[in-house]
């Protein structure tokens, strides 16, 4: 029954991710995280930040590293399997016919009605990774990271990969915080 599960809902990300990986990202967000339960929102953004930094298609990539710690490696084989065959199936049928209609108004209607969805998904995505980072880091701090992300990206064109290898090195290098105090160190007892 898993493996049916990761071959839904990969071969439903890859099917409906009509744009590549911007578009589909939310969809296997919903998946994994809403449908499935594999994951929680924190860990499918840690998936996501690794992924982006690595070279390739991010839903194969994702694919794969969730399937593997679903069912292991035959867990992986089957998400990944799922996530590239609608890609091979629509590349055979459609670019075969939409090749000799591309310059029709509906072929250009349709491309152009997609990028707004995608835009909204994927600022629907990103709200909801903000508001778990405010969570664990607060407003300031999280608006802090949005305005450092958004100068780095697009004013001063640093690549996405550098600034998520130097965020993972910050975060792997950072002294993680101490609870207060353990419950047996309390003074319980103490007069």
């Amino acid at each position: 029954m898993t493996y049916l599960q990761l071959f839904i809902a990969f071969f439903r990300s890859g099917i409906l991710g009509y744009g590549g990986g911007p578009s589909s990202i939310p969809l296997v967000h919903k998946e994994v995280v809403g449908k499935f339960k594999w994951m929680n929102d924190e860990e499918f953004g840690d998936v996501l930040a690794l992924g982006n930094a690595l070279p390739g298609p991010i839903n194969t990539k994702m694919a794969g590293y969730i399937g593997y710690r679903v069912a292991g490696l035959s867990g992986m084989l089957v998400a990944l399997l799922s996530s590239i065959l609608p890609t091979i199936i629509l590349m055979i049928v459609l670019l075969s016919s939409l090749a000799q209609y591309k310059d029709q108004p509906w072929v250009q209607g349709m491309t152009k009605g997609v990028l707004p969805v995608v835009a909204v998904m994927l600022a629907v995505l990103s709200w909801q990774f903000f508001t778990s980072a405010k969570k664990g880091l607060g407003v300031k701090l999280s608006l802090i990271h949005v305005a450092a992300g958004i100068l780095l990206l697009q004013l001063l064109k640093v690549h996405p990969a550098i600034l998520i290898g130097v965020l993972l090195a910050y975060a792997l290098l950072k002294p993680a915080k101490k609870n207060d105090e353990e419950p047996a160190q309390r003074g319980e007892g103490m007069g």
